[in-house]
């Protein structure tokens, strides 16, 4: 458990270096801009499969975006991605103090990621709030199980 820990948590700062580099680009491209690059990118696919319906969705959905709604992907993208990276970084180095805060922050997710798909469902969102579910439980047996080895006296410097 620990390896598949420690292996998800490299995932999870990685997702997080993608959702900085992707604030960044949102402030960087235009909507329209983006929108064109989303017709660019579908055309060859739609050309083949006119009813693709993963081609017909990006299309759509980048065909209304607004400058308003660019912003709030970007601060979005932004700061998420900034707390789950350092907060990945802090957990990696056994920073005790850490663990509370990776919960407390992806249970906030949880519960905004739970309200999206009572509005509108969808299986993406809904496989990833249960991964991030089974990631709050992973992350909470490791905090359990370093409070408890600090507390015995084992590992000296774990609590930082």
């Amino acid at each position: 458990m620990d390896r598949t820990f420690r292996v998800i948590l490299i995932f999870k700062g990685l997702d997080g270096v993608l959702e900085l580099v992707g604030g960044v680009l949102l402030l960087l491209v235009s909507p329209q801009q983006i929108g064109a690059m989303a017709r660019v990118l579908t055309q060859h696919e739609l050309s083949e499969d006119p009813h693709d319906l993963v081609a017909h969705a990006l299309v759509r959905s980048t065909s209304n975006l607004s400058a308003s709604a660019s912003l709030f992907g970007a601060v979005y993208l932004l700061l998420h991605g900034l707390v789950k990276v350092v907060l990945v970084w802090a957990v990696l180095q056994d920073r005790l103090w850490a663990y509370p805060w990776m919960i407390a922050f992806l249970l906030v997710f949880i519960i905004y990621q739970v309200y999206k798909i009572l509005v509108s469902f969808s299986w993406g969102l809904a496989l990833l709030t249960a991964f991030d579910i089974f990631i709050v439980w992973l992350t909470w047996r490791e905090y359990r199980r370093h409070k408890a080895r600090a507390a015995s006296g084992g590992r000296p410097g774990l609590i930082r």
